[in-house]
């Protein structure tokens, strides 16, 4: 048995029998156990030995296997020219890894068996994180004579009877992770991506729930599986009582096929347990924040070209771009898509990475120079692992783009895929950017990946390649990385398609979405930050007429939504109305005042009855301070609207509460009829941290599409 605790969250193993572990509890602590305390937990446990397919209780590991009697999904599914269809591992080793003077700190089992009759060895690591997350991941080796064929390595995690409702994600371009519940009934629900990417209508976050479970109330256990190609994710419930959420990658049909001694390693697949959705998403986020190479340095302002001037690069309107980036506070100015060889449009050049005669004669210095001698820090976009039939590249290798045998895969954004497992290809294309980094004081990387990988196979074996790609792609990340460590990369794929865990262990921020309408994004943002902290999260002010939905939204609502992230601007700053310009500096000001606390304070949501206002915010680690949003995304049925709750304060303390310029105009009806809001003054009121998130406070009354800032201070 293995007791493993941290952050308010136990994970019980039961290692017993030779079995693979099989998870007794993972959720709330159960405090110190004895060693008879655990067993008796295990007697506990057992069912009546009544009903199942083998006679006595069938014990589920976390890799599932039919050879325990389990008749749900199998963890691993494969054969050996048809046979050893089937596993039944014993466990030879198991090593428990903990701090025995911290014992709440969490830990690690790794546990080595073989199937002596399928000639498998197989190696899991389960692990408890400090943070309370749960990490799990197989290996499985080839120990026979002949080759294995290896469908599938899925993971599983059990939750209790009482998750009863599950959240998952779906959506698409310009619409990322958009939730959906559904009722977690007998049976299994399935959600797959074959995109080749993380994809816009991932599961992304896979949560079940007790009956209601919201962002502060009821129990939430998720899955996230790291992996940024094909995945499934799975939620399983049987009439025995065994309820489920697994994960894995998704293999295409002969895709990992393991010759003898050679090993397959599933992605990690991560759970969080909470005490509401914010408690769940704050274990990721604190999991995040705790690594090496997380973001330390405070996240610069930033101004993206695309949607400023689109492909129409020239070096006399960019310098005027620049310098008004820079009148209004900017710290890192990025050029995108247009630069390099003959590409004009979306349809030719990618692929070719050398900078433009016929748009940059002199290069990129001019820009560079001119940027950086404003103090800025200089990005360019990139999309290395796509190539246009109409460039110089295809045209020389034809070969090197990734097809099924005898045909090309339908054009996607007048796109194909290189196969950057090639080594000639990958070595190509990582000496391309590798000189581009190395020449141009370049500090940031914009990386797309602008289409789903239809057919992506090599061409030199025939085979389907997605997973040799995803590891591929991985490994040239990795290599920039080594090489240029000062350089930041932000993982794009069509605006949200990449976001991951494993994604973002090569880099420092995902774009959240191409759409940067602030209504779209309220929701957008809110559902990404479900997984991951603010500051890895690109958030920019577009301009007032939104480039995706043609929607208009004044300059506070569309800063007030992007300052809750990475803060950005994507709009001709140059042709902007004067006080835009000038409130638009306020923003930038406020946002560099507040990002110590918004990217290292917890994010919180409150459970507003009113489905026309959102309330959101961050709160100190300390709590000595916190700001939150109040956003109209709708009229309300009150009028004036109710009071709103602010979550997350210590209840103990007492809080001067006011409103927060900028954001500090409450644009409706009332204000323009000169009806004051009593309380919304400068000096606020002072309430404690209990009343404030259980009493609340008045809401003004806002237009649609219109939101306010709140700053609550410990006194």
């Amino acid at each position: 048995m293995a007791h493993l605790r941290a952050a308010g969250v136990s994970l019980v193993l039961d290692l017993s029998g030779g079995f693979l572990p099989r998870v007794l509890h993972w959720g709330a602590d159960l405090g110190a156990l004895s060693r008879p305390a655990l067993e008796d937990l295990r007697l506990a446990r057992r069912p009546q030995p009544i009903g199942f397919s083998v006679d006595g209780p069938v014990p589920v590991a976390v890799l599932p296997e039919q050879s325990a009697g389990w008749l749900g999904t199998p963890g691993l599914v494969g054969n050996r020219g048809g046979a050893d269809f089937s596993t039944a591992f014993r466990v030879r080793e198991a090593t428990l890894v903990a701090d025995d003077d911290r014992p709440d700190t969490g830990g690690r089992v790794v546990v080595r068996a073989d199937d002596d009759t399928a000639r498998l060895g197989l190696e899991l690591t389960v692990e408890l994180c400090p943070a309370g997350l749960v990490r799990q991941r197989a290996t499985v080796v080839n120990r026979g004579a002949s080759r294995f064929a290896l469908d599938a390595l899925d993971l599983t995690l059990p939750v209790p009877t009482a998750a009863v409702e599950l959240l998952d994600f779906t959506g698409h371009h310009l619409r990322e992770r958009s939730p959906q519940r559904t009722p977690f009934t007998q049976g299994l629900r399935v959600r797959e991506n074959r995109t080749g990417r993380t994809g816009y209508d991932a599961a992304y976050l896979l949560v079940a729930g007790t009956a209601g479970f919201a962002n502060r109330a009821g129990e939430a256990w998720g899955v996230h599986t790291g992996w940024s190609g094909n995945h499934r994710t799975f939620a399983e419930r049987t009439f025995h009582a065994v309820s489920l959420l697994g994960s894995g990658e998704l293999l295409l049909s002969g895709e990992v096929l393991l010759e003898p001694d050679a090993s397959y390693t599933s992605p990690w697949q991560y759970g969080s347990y909470g005490d509401g959705l914010d408690d769940l998403s704050a274990r990721f986020h604190r999991h995040l924040r705790a690594r090496p190479r997380h973001p330390s340095t405070p996240r610069p302002v930033v101004v993206n070209t695309w949607e400023a001037v689109y492909f129409d690069h020239d070096l006399a309107r960019l310098r005027e771009l620049a310098d008004a980036a820079a009148a209004v506070g900017a710290e890192r100015f990025v050029l995108d898509d247009g630069w390099f060889g003959s590409r004009r449009d979306d349809r030719r050049g990618l692929g070719d990475w050398y900078v433009s005669d016929e748009v940059w004669p002199d290069g990129l210095g001019p820009l560079t120079d001119h940027v950086t001698g404003l103090g800025m820090q200089f990005g360019i976009w990139v999309e290395p692992e796509m190539v246009n039939e109409d460039s110089d590249l295809a045209r020389a290798h034809p070969d090197w783009i990734m097809a099924a045998e005898g045909r090309l895969p339908g054009r996607a954004r007048s796109q194909q895929v290189l196969d950057l497992a090639r080594p000639e290809v990958f070595a190509h294309i990582l000496e391309r950017l590798d000189e581009l980094l190395s020449t141009y004081p370049i500090s940031y990387l914009k990386w797309d990946h602008n289409r789903d990988l239809v057919e992506a196979g090599h061409r030199t074996t025939g085979r389907a390649g997605v997973h040799d790609q995803t590891l591929a792609a991985y490994r040239l990340l990795d290599e920039l990385r080594r090489r240029h460590p000062g350089v930041e990369i932000e993982s794009c794929s069509s605006g949200g398609g990449r976001v991951d865990l494993a994604i973002l262990e090569r880099t420092d921020r995902v774009w959240v979405s191409d759409c940067i309408d602030a209504l779209e994004r309220q929701q957008i943002q809110r559902w990404t930050n479900a997984l991951i902290p603010l500051e890895l999260m690109g958030t920019h002010v577009g301009s007032g007429v939104a480039h995706t939905t043609d929607r208009r939204h004044v300059i506070d609502f569309r800063a007030g939504t992007a300052l809750f992230g990475h803060f950005g601007i994507e709009w001709d700053i140059t042709r902007a109305d004067p006080d835009d310009a000038a409130r638009l500096g306020e923003w930038v000001a406020l946002y560099k005042e507040l990002r110590p606390l918004l990217h290292s304070g917890t994010a919180v949501h409150a459970d507003h009855p009113d489905p026309a206002y959102r309330v959101h915010g961050v709160v100190a680690r300390d709590a000595s301070e916190a700001v939150y949003a109040i956003v109209a995304t709708a009229t309300s049925e009150l009028y004036p609207p109710g009071p709103v709750s602010l979550p997350g304060l210590d209840p103990d303390a007492t809080y001067r509460v006011r409103p927060q310029a900028p954001g500090d105009v409450p644009d409706g009806n009332a204000s323009r009829w000169g009806v004051d809001l009593p309380w919304w003054t400068p000096q606020g009121v002072h309430l404690s941290g209990r009343v404030l998130a259980d009493v609340g406070l008045q809401a003004p009354v806002l237009f649609p599409e219109r939101l306010v800032l709140l700053r609550a201070t410990r006194v």
